[in-house]
């Protein structure tokens, strides 16, 4: 597939979008690299620089102006997109009560809105041609939550939900849809993820009541990010992997903790699977007010007796 192709990666500047652009240079795709203007200079930095076959272009995807020129460019000189990875995103840490509406709309806009419309603009070319790959960089988040993520949860299970029906809606023009999903990665990702003004707020003072869920769970979750054997480049090879196989499928777990969880989601009664994850929580017995904490942890299915 890879001769005289044309491939466009959002947020290809940094982690898994990086090292996936790093890995497609060299080979026979024509690649449109995107990532927001004051990101550019990363590229040179890590030796990737434009040639006959590389493109680097300012790309921010919410706006639609943005979109719209990259796209059209695309059109205009190679033909159009054959081959869009959806990788550019944004993680908020904050309880569901720390969200206000503009920050969970900030949300949703990169990291399920803008790759939808991204999605929408390249469908009629990948009909018109009745091929095309639509490959988006997902999460374990998007399969399973986890307390302080849940509008990083949302966006990716409203990422998962549309591409499984449009999966189902493009077939008929032999367009491929697959949803990468990378669990933890070794990267530099957690430092990145963003605060409400309500969760910073709460991580830092005691006497705020999801103070023991911040200091918990931002260490808990870089712990297992650096344990973890997989990296952006162990992604990148999957994610091209997935480009290259004839029927790739719909779900394409990236991580040895992706095809774990998803084992467990699958075979565990689901009151048995939330329990089960609740107990992993870090600390979780000292969360919530002091005069909640022993009765903090639920009892074991069908026994109350059990604390």
């Amino acid at each position: 597939m890879e001769s005289g192709k044309t491939v466009l990666i959002t947020g290809a500047s940094t982690g898994i979008g990086l090292a996936t652009a790093r890995a497609l240079c060299g080979t026979g795709y024509r690649v449109i690299l995107t990532a927001r203007e004051s990101s550019l200079p990363r590229f040179a930095a890590h030796a990737v620089v434009e040639s006959s076959n590389v493109r680097i272009r300012p790309l921010d995807v919410t706006k639609v102006e943005e979109r719209e020129a990259v796209l059209a460019e695309a059109e205009r000189d190679w033909g159009g997109v054959d081959v869009l990875i959806n990788n550019a995103g944004v993680s908020y840490r904050a309880v569901v009560e720390h969200v206000l509406e503009e920050e969970r709309l900030a949300q949703m806009n990169v990291n399920f809105r803008s790759p939808m419309e991204m999605i929408r603009l390249v469908l009629p070319g990948m009909r018109k041609k009745r091929a095309g790959r639509i490959i988006t960089i997902s999460s374990v988040g998007g399969m399973m939550a986890m307390p302080t993520m849940a509008a990083y949860s949302a966006s990716k299970f409203a990422l998962e939900g549309a591409h499984e029906a449009l999966w189902y809606e493009v077939r008929p023009w032999g367009i491929r849809v697959s949803l990468v999903q990378p669990g933890f990665v070794d990267s530099d990702g957690f430092q990145k993820v963003r605060y409400t003004a309500q969760s910073d707020r709460s991580e830092h003072e005691l006497a705020e009541p999801y103070h023991e869920h911040y200091v918990n769970m931002s260490p808990f979750i870089a712990k297992l990010m650096r344990m973890s054997r997989a990296t952006p480049d162990s992604v990148a090879k999957v994610v091209l992997e997935t480009i290259r196989r004839r029927r790739p499928p719909l779900r394409v777990p990236a991580t040895l903790d992706a095809r774990v969880f998803a084992f467990l989601r699958r075979t565990l009664p689901r009151s048995t699977y939330h329990w089960l994850l609740y107990r992993m929580l870090p600390n979780v017995r000292t969360w919530g007010p002091s005069t909640e904490r022993k009765s903090a942890l639920p009892p074991p299915m069908g026994d109350d007796s059990h604390q």
